[in-house]
């Protein structure tokens, strides 16, 4: 008349990585999220009436490590499971080392967060994609799980991050955000310097120093034998001559090369005034030399 109230079903058991199972290899266990139980564990969850889809919490009691999985079928020998290999790497378990399986009921996945363990999943053309056809053989996840997906023969580590609604989620027929967080050996790219930057460098230090009179470049003196104050500000060592932009060459044909020269030719005027010296002449007198 009542329906029957659902009740607990824990259990301790002998656990075994999936290549222990007898019989072909089973690669469909290693890519996912579920663990093989014996027929009567069948027999005992149906009489215990609990709730579906069937998830499960297992816990390593010697070093207090837990994690949530389902049941992929119930084939094993009895007394024993058998887990996909990165679970007993989480669970810090060895073979034949002893479990306690409870079932649970999780709440529904809303929102999940991955950090990949290396570089090489940023290669994947479409990383979201390949991480959400992989989850099709997850049940639930478990916060800081480090779980295993394959792709193109090569197996791509993730660590747990975040999940909600809870720390342990069920992604059964969910629809679930997903986020993803740098990897762990990711560093980020130098930027490359702008031009601006390398070249920052006063054109006057670059010019050639002057070697033609300047105005006002001495040094001044009081009469009282004291040092100006602005003395430092007047040095002529710290004269720096004033940046000209030249102009370009709008005639410049491409495959010649011009090479300028500071000197000037000299001109007939130039000629001219270089002979003329100074008190070179002849002189004359008023009186009459006898």
């Amino acid at each position: 008349m009542f329906p029957d109230i659902p009740r607990q079903f824990n259990t301790q058991y002998r656990c075994f990585s999936v290549s222990m199972l007898p019989g072909n290899e089973r690669q469909d266990v290693e890519r996912g999220g579920k663990i093989i139980m014996p027929p009567s564990a069948l027999e005992q969850l149906t009489r215990l009436n609990i709730n579906y889809p069937m998830l499960f919490k297992i816990t390593n009691k010697k070093t207090s490590r837990i994690t949530h999985c389902g049941v992929l079928e119930f084939v094993a020998d009895e007394g024993r499971v058998y887990l996909p290999l990165w679970m007993m790497h989480n669970l810090l378990l060895e073979e034949d080392d002893t479990i306690q399986i409870e079932s649970v009921s999780l709440p529904v996945a809303t929102f999940s967060r991955f950090q990949p363990q290396s570089t090489d999943f940023l290669d994947i053309s479409n990383p979201k994609a390949v991480l959400e056809n992989g989850l099709r053989n997850f049940a639930c996840l478990t916060t800081e799980d480090m779980i295993a997906i394959k792709y193109n023969q090569k197996i791509y580590e993730l660590r747990v991050l975040e999940t909600k609604p809870g720390n342990a989620v069920s992604i059964i027929e969910c629809d679930m955000n997903v986020e993803f967080a740098p990897p762990v050996d990711y560093k980020e790219p130098e930027r490359p310097k702008k031009k601006d930057e390398e070249m920052n460098v006063d054109l006057a230090d670059m010019m050639p120093e002057p070697t033609s009179f300047i105005a006002f470049r001495g040094q001044g003196n009081r009469l009282d034998g004291k040092r100006r104050k602005d003395s430092t500000s007047n040095d002529p060592a710290s004269f720096k001559p004033t940046y000209v932009r030249g102009i370009p060459d709008y005639d410049y044909q491409i495959g010649t090369l011009k090479f300028l020269r500071n000197s000037k030719p000299k001109s007939d005027v130039d000629e001219i005034a270089e002979e003329f010296k100074a008190f070179s002449g002849t002189a004359h007198t008023l009186r009459k030399l006898d």
